[in-house]
């Protein structure tokens, strides 16, 4: 029996665009039940209709009515996509409910979904943990002393997890991407700018190619656990330092 087939629900949050969408439909040609999460009801509408992915429309920091609407689920594989840089502000600028919103979304809501769909795969003894983090949990950039800790938490918790998990066959997966052509920085970029300045002109990774390393992820035999992917464009890395001369 394929992994796949030992698997048979998956859960996707941020469902609604980019890494999250294209997840859902991977998962779908997979043969997986999806239940896709997010808030926008017309995408989800298009979703199930396209793919037949079960809508669930819910905010992801409302953990209780998702566990409502999957009442009597046995999810298998939970995909925690859904994040935000909702503002790239130097930290002693930032609104401060930036700084909540972003810890809210990025790590506190991946952190309540696994605790409440956790014990069913333990006692199961079957079951997936699936995170996106990013680049920008693993190096500083400017302008993201919010963020940046919010991917640096997740990605702590996905290896604090791996030890607590030992012997239950349970996986955790934590996919690592740079630079991904999604509308991730929609609101962090003023005045629409985010297209021309961070892809006109680069190769950014595309969403499906993302779906598709979590479906390799999937895929490979349950006592095979990928800890981490680092994904970056050919055309990106990161490194090196910042200095700037000394004014009076």
């Amino acid at each position: 029996m394929s992994e796949v087939r030992a698997y048979r629900t998956a859960v996707v949050t941020g469902a609604t665009s980019g890494i999250g969408q294209a997840t859902v439909v991977k998962l779908r040609e997979l043969g997986l039940e999806v239940y896709a999460i997010g808030r926008n009801e017309a995408t989800l509408e298009s979703l199930a209709a396209d793919c037949g992915a079960v809508p669930v429309r819910a905010d992801v920091r409302d953990t209780a009515a998702i566990v409502a609407a999957l009442a009597g689920v046995e999810v298998d594989i939970l995909v925690n996509n859904a994040g935000i840089l909702s503002t790239r502000a130097t930290f002693h600028e930032i609104d401060p409910a930036e700084i909540d919103a972003m810890i809210d979304i990025n790590l506190k809501a991946p952190m309540h979904l696994t605790r409440a769909f956790l014990p069913g795969m333990v006692s199961r003894r079957r079951g997936h943990l699936i995170y996106i983090g990013s680049s920008g949990g693993q190096a500083p950039y400017p302008s993201m002393a919010a963020y940046g800790p919010s991917k640096a938490g997740l990605s702590l918790f996905c290896d604090d997890l791996r030890c607590d998990l030992l012997g239950t066959s349970v996986r955790v997966s934590e996919i690592v991407p740079g630079r991904v052509q999604t509308e991730l920085y929609r609101t962090a970029i003023a005045d629409n700018q985010a297209k021309a300045l961070l892809y006109d002109g680069y190769r950014p990774i595309q969403p499906s190619h993302i779906a598709t390393i979590i479906a390799n992820v999937i895929e490979l035999p349950t006592f095979v656990d990928v800890a981490r992917v680092e994904v970056f464009p050919t055309d990106q890395a990161t490194g090196g330092g910042s200095m700037v001369k000394h004014e009076g």
